[in-house]
């Protein structure tokens, strides 16, 4: 299961929030509504407009009527000129974050027709900084008049997150998303997984026995959504529990209600209600009871194992007042998933679980070297008109390069050539270029860049040079003398002004172009 399904609210659950709008919006949240123009208040949380977060789609009404404000607007992307570049292209929300912590990421969508009523809702990826998050598949949800959210936990490895919808090769109309939430969590929470080489994306996240509206901020302080699980099993306790202790932090209301045995037999059940790709999982069950319900006074225990698959995942778990965490982070399954719990010998009550959360492990994609895209974010900085896919990681995912940009392969990701030739480019050529100490070939001919040429002596790797037709001004730089690679020197028809270095002139095996500078002489013979 590859996302999760988000029940339009009804006017019932309009009552039940009601009470909420003077609670405080959890902390360290950025709530994106995207495509909205102002900011606004919905459920005593505070969501932004989108504009100061991307630089690119456009704004768009939803022509449905919705009862969630959040879901009226859409941020949409240009599909068309994906397909005119005849690449994939990525569309970025850059978020400032702080960097070493985890973030919750949860991004929702709801179509709307935006692209036409007659049209289905676009499929397509999205990224998460370089790593491909997963398919963005709306389709059903939509049938159901329901929006779509998909949840995820990450590092924040700089001092940005960047948050990407893209075309792939069978998105057919513009993506879009609706919202876009970043949540710092604390850093206690899923702390099992090493989240320098891995993501967690949510498959499940349920409160057993319970059969009302989500359960999320503020009875969970990062506004998780915890959605309703109840069977024939279910016995609600309707008691509120005072746990502690557990390092997810989960809401201590979803201890209120659990899914129970109605004697002292296993407890049997499918679990998450839909069946897993083949992969790894996190897996967190927690579990409690209250001593005042207990039968028979203190000599009454809880005592069970779990098994998942037939497998067992924990043996001899004893249940108490206190509250208990059981977690695997990493477990393989595919297919359907069956929890049991079986009363071990001498237990005198009934197994129960009150609470689930699963997600599948990603591994992350790598990371363009931070020197590099810094460099070339200056350089974007510096240029006007730049490519509408100029954001994000330059490099990764590897199918989702910036346009005109090749990069290395292996741990260490470079950018190696630059080919933005007749991009109807303006503006000028950043410094910063000279720290793309990787880079081989630079070509920006055809454009209408301006300024003087900044010094690239410490490319020496640079084979290749192509700045010509283009307004470049100043003296002539002399400093491609020493670049000890250099074959390829085209510098024709711009406004350089001097003289052509006699040792350029002279250097074996250089082609090198200067014609239409009208001030520019060549030495003395």
């Amino acid at each position: 299961m590859s996302h999760l399904r988000l029940i339009l609210l009804s006017a019932a659950v309009f009552s039940l929030v009601s009470s909420t709008l003077s609670q405080p919006s959890p902390p360290s949240a950025i709530l994106i509504d995207c495509g909205a123009s102002v900011s606004s208040v919905i459920n005593g949380r505070r969501w932004q407009p989108d504009e100061a977060f991307i630089s690119t789609g456009t704004s768009r009404n939803v022509s449905e009527q919705v009862l969630d404000q959040v879901l009226s607007t859409v941020r949409s992307f240009p599909l068309n000129n994906n397909l005119l570049l005849g690449r994939r292209s990525k569309f970025c929300y850059a978020v400032a974050v702080s960097r070493g912590w985890k973030y919750m990421v949860r991004t929702t969508y709801f179509y709307g027709g935006v692209n036409g009523k007659a049209n289905p809702p676009p499929v397509f990826d999205q990224i998460v900084d370089g790593t491909l998050w997963g398919v963005v598949n709306t389709t059903a949800d939509y049938a159901d008049g329901l929006a779509s959210y998909y949840e995820g936990v990450f590092l924040a490895q700089g001092k940005s997150l960047t948050v990407c919808v893209a075309s792939n090769s069978y998105t057919a109309s513009d993506p879009f998303i609706s919202a876009l939430e970043v949540v710092r969590l604390d850093g206690t929470v899923y702390n099992s997984t090493d989240f320098r080489g891995y993501g967690l994306s949510l498959v499940a996240r349920h409160a057993f026995g319970h059969s009302g509206p989500l359960i999320r901020f503020p009875d969970d302080e990062f506004d998780r959504f915890w959605e309703p699980y109840s069977i024939n099993s279910t016995v609600p306790n309707n008691r509120k529990l005072e746990v502690s202790g557990f390092w997810n932090l989960p809401p201590s209301r979803i201890f209120n209600t659990d899914l129970r045995a109605t004697q002292v037999q296993p407890l049997e059940f499918t679990w998450p209600p839909l069946p897993l790709k083949n992969s790894v999982y996190y897996i967190a069950l927690y579990f409690a009871h209250d001593s005042d319900s207990l039968p028979g006074g203190g000599g009454s225990s809880r005592v069970f194992d779990v098994s998942v698959n037939g497998v067992t995942y924990y043996r001899e778990l004893s249940v108490t007042p206190a509250g208990a965490v059981i977690f695997a982070s990493r477990w393989p399954l595919e297919g359907l998933t069956t929890l049991t719990l079986s009363p071990r010998s001498g237990s005198t009550l009934a197994p129960l679980i009150n609470g689930g959360e699963m997600f599948e492990v990603i591994a992350l994609g790598g990371r363009t070297l931070v020197r590099d895209a810094t460099a070339l974010n200056a350089i974007k900085g510096s240029f006007e008109n730049v490519p509408v896919d100029w954001n994000g990681d330059p490099c990764m995912p590897k199918n989702y390069s910036w346009t005109g940009v090749t990069c290395s392969e292996g741990p260490r990701i470079r950018i190696v050539a630059l080919n933005l030739t007749s991009m109807g480019l303006s503006g000028s050529l950043a410094p910063e270029v000279a720290r793309l100490t990787a880079l081989s070939s630079i070509w920006l001919g055809n454009n209408s860049l301006s300024g003087s040429i900044p010094d690239m002596g410490s490319l020496k790797l640079l084979e290749s040079v192509h700045l010509e037709d283009n307004r470049f001004s100043g003296t002539f730089p002399s400093f491609f003398s020493g670049v000890p690679r250099l074959r390829e020197l085209f510098l024709q028809n711009n406004n350089l002004t001097g003289q052509v270095p006699s040792n350029l002139l002279q250097k074996p095996g250089l082609y090198l172009r200067t014609s239409g500078n009208p001030f520019l002489t060549q030495p003395p013979r």
